[in-house]
């Protein structure tokens, strides 16, 4: 039997799009984001998808599907965020129960931040984990929920995320999360673009023009064939090197830290900035030196690297108005290869249930990585 799968806060579809590669028929999406529609659309014309506030979704609006699937917003919660407890984000979960209750798929899939699990709701200072698990058990699902690191599973990112799975039907007795693959390198992903930064892709337009009052491009001559360093170009107080190997995960992508790559006689180091005189001073108490990046040029990322970090496929095309749109929608986006190892994960539950026998492994294909951007 082939599921069926309606997504929720759908974003730009990388929760969805993991889904239907594996297998599952899809049924609805929606978001509130006008362009995040608009990629779906543009991406998926005869998917069915609609702009709206979930708040505003009656159950009737909803067709009939197997899996519900609800990467709510994590704003509230994100240390990349204002993490506050009270954040009206933060209890949109109640949409999702509330949805549940009224269309009872047979599983539904929740996707959140790390931080999800110290946060408490303030008003009865449960956890926010006891009190969604807990919503479910009242209209009837069993909860199970654990952190992945995404690096171990299909994604060159060290980002790690949680994922409650809320099952109409009891979880087989032989119940095991996917197991983690080997560190998955950024070079999978970027290697070839390294080599050949001017690919034909959507939405990358390479351009080496990046200079700003703290990293320097120098102009100096270098060796063509010399190839290009990623590095990171914000958050220059961190105590992490801004110069990254392609060998290695990357750490999380987020809507706000700006990565790029620099080449020709690269050097990152240390500087003292000056806090009575300088510029967009924060702390005038801190004697905190921050990172300071030359090289022969330097540009940023474009729109297409970061999809592939998020492992979206290269025929994902990005619609937005401008680059904050696009970045928001890739950045907030859940990495489909992530979503593809749950939504087969979904499949080995559903099997073993109705089969009453002990789970498989969680098989990942080992070749899709490379497949999936071609």
């Amino acid at each position: 039997m082939r599921l069926s799968f309606t997504s929720l806060f759908s974003g730009a579809g990388g929760l969805d799009l993991g889904f239907e590669m594996a297998g599952f028929k899809h049924a609805f999406s929606t978001d509130i984001d006008t362009w995040s529609v608009k990629t779906i659309c543009n991406n998926r014309p005869d998917w069915h998808v609609k702009e709206a506030d979930v708040r505003d979704l009656a159950v009737r609006d909803l067709p009939d599907s197997d899996v519900m699937l609800a990467g709510f917003p994590c704003q509230g919660f994100s240390l990349g965020g204002n993490r506050l407890a009270h954040d009206e984000r933060n209890f949109l979960f109640r949409e999702v129960i509330r949805l549940a209750k009224g269309k009872r798929p047979r599983f539904v899939i929740i996707e959140n931040v790390l931080n999800l699990r110290t946060m408490k709701d303030p008003s009865t200072g449960l956890s926010f984990i006891e009190i969604i698990s807990e919503s479910f058990r009242d209209i009837g699902y069993h909860v199970k929920h654990n952190i992945f690191r995404l690096s171990n599973f299909g994604v060159p990112q060290t980002r790690r995320r949680f994922i409650f799975v809320a099952s109409l039907d009891e979880f087989p007795d032989s119940f095991h999360w996917p197991l983690p693959e080997s560190e998955t390198p950024a070079s999978l992903y970027l290697g070839d673009i390294a080599e050949n930064p001017s690919l034909k892709l959507h939405n990358h337009e390479p351009y080496w023009n990046f200079n700003s009052r703290v990293h320097k491009a120098t102009g100096e001559a270098f060796d063509p064939h010399e190839m290009p360093v990623p590095c990171r170009f914000s958050r220059t107080g961190s105590d992490g090197h801004p110069v990254r190997s392609l060998d290695f995960p990357f750490p999380a992508v987020d809507t706000a830290t700006i990565w790029g790559w620099a080449q020709g006689h690269v050097i990152a180091e240390r500087k003292e900035k000056d806090r009575i005189h300088g510029l967009f001073v924060r702390n005038q108490n801190t004697d905190l030196k921050l990172w300071r990046i030359s090289a022969s040029r330097l540009r940023c990322f474009t729109d297409r690297e970061y999809a592939r970090l998020q492992t979206f496929p290269d025929d994902w095309f990005f619609r937005g108005a401008n680059k904050r749109h696009i970045h928001k929608q890739i950045g907030n986006a859940v990495p489909v290869q992530f979503s593809y190892r749950i939504a087969r994960f979904i499949q080995n539950i559903y099997e073993a249930q109705n089969a009453g026998k002990a789970m498989g492994l969680s098989v990942s294909d080992s070749g899709l990585q490379l497949e999936l951007k071609l």
